[in-house]
């Protein structure tokens, strides 16, 4: 197993403003001659983490992590304020596409795991031009059955346990329609129960992000200032469909980026993000490597997922430098 690089520290960090009341953080480690690669971290609403940058030889690479709109050290943070104005795939396309032209790269590798792989996906097909490679892992579109497996009645099934917790602070004649429900309260007028539901919500998905279950940890899942923007981020993007023209627009368009040099890492038993839509990926995609790790799950920490991030990024860095 090749394990994670050794921590380091950034060597650059700052804000980035855009047109609106946002700004975004950015922070850059590694060689700074070294191949481009930009981190998009998941969620919507996740952040990045300091161990990202160990997925990369930082011999090799110049390592890019920022935090999208509302997460994070970017600002304002959605945990203090509800408004979710500005704040959408496009949005986000748009601050990579600054970032790049600011930090002046040409073309840099995507690297993006979950809700991240998606935003890689979104970038990728609208800057073609500037993407040299991309690294993903457990692959979602943000299409209605990949919602409805998640927060209505699918993955209910594998957890019946946690479960009960999630759908805890929803009355039952609201049940039926779990993500609107949410919606409504994570944006209300009562800041309790906004927590109390973000709380729920976070530790769903913080508890069946790896194969081996819940953990008895702490995590930043259960922090209630990270768990009420990871919600309220997270239901926005869900209820609006990620803000797709239509609900397979990835794959309808994904010619653009076949000649793309391509890895993706899927985890056979993921809860979150099951392997379905990884699997439509590759249908669509079949130049990409399909890295299918069979005893793992979501979690970018599980040691298979890891060790295929680590292999994907040592090959991009031999294949693409």
């Amino acid at each position: 197993m090749r394990g994670l690089y050794p921590d380091i520290e950034p060597y650059d960090s700052g804000h980035m403003p855009t047109d609106g009341k946002h700004k975004i953080y950015y922070e850059q480690s590694g060689n700074p001659q070294g191949l481009p690669v930009v981190v998009l971290h998941g969620g919507p609403g996740g952040g990045t983490s300091p161990n990202l940058r160990s997925y990369f030889n930082p011999d090799g690479y110049r390592i890019i992590l920022l935090d999208q709109r509302g997460c994070g050290k970017s600002t304002p943070h959605a945990s203090e304020d509800i408004s979710l104005e500005d704040n959408t795939t496009w949005h986000l396309v748009a601050d990579i596409e600054a970032l790049r032209q600011k930090l002046g790269i040409d073309k840099w590798v995507v690297f993006g795991g979950s809700w991240g792989s998606t935003l890689s996906l979104a970038y990728a097909l609208t800057h073609p031009e500037h993407v040299s490679g991309l690294i993903l892992r457990g692959i979602f579109l943000v299409r209605k059955p990949e919602l409805d497996w998640f927060y209505q009645s699918g993955a209910s099934h594998i957890y019946p346990d946690i479960w009960e917790k999630f759908i805890a602070p929803i009355p039952e004649t609201e049940r039926n329609d779990l993500l609107s429900a949410y919606v409504k309260r994570l944006n209300g007028p009562d800041r309790a129960e906004s927590i109390r539901c973000a709380l729920a919500w976070s530790g769903w998905e913080g508890d069946t992000l790896s194969i081996d279950g819940p953990s008895e940890t702490a995590s930043k899942f259960s922090d209630p200032a990270f768990a009420l923007a990871f919600a309220r981020i997270e239901s926005w993007y869900f209820r609006n469909g990620g803000f797709f023209e239509s609900e397979n627009w990835v794959l309808e368009n994904i010619s653009r980026i076949r000649h793309i040099p391509g890895w993706i890492i899927q985890g056979r038993y993921d809860v979150v993000t099951p392997m379905t839509t990884a699997w439509d990926l590759k249908k669509a995609w079949p130049e990409a490597r399909f890295n299918l790790v069979k005893k793992a799950g979501h979690s970018s920490s599980d040691p298979g997922i890891l060790e295929g991030l680590v292999a994907a990024a040592d090959e991009a860095l031999v294949a693409l430098s």
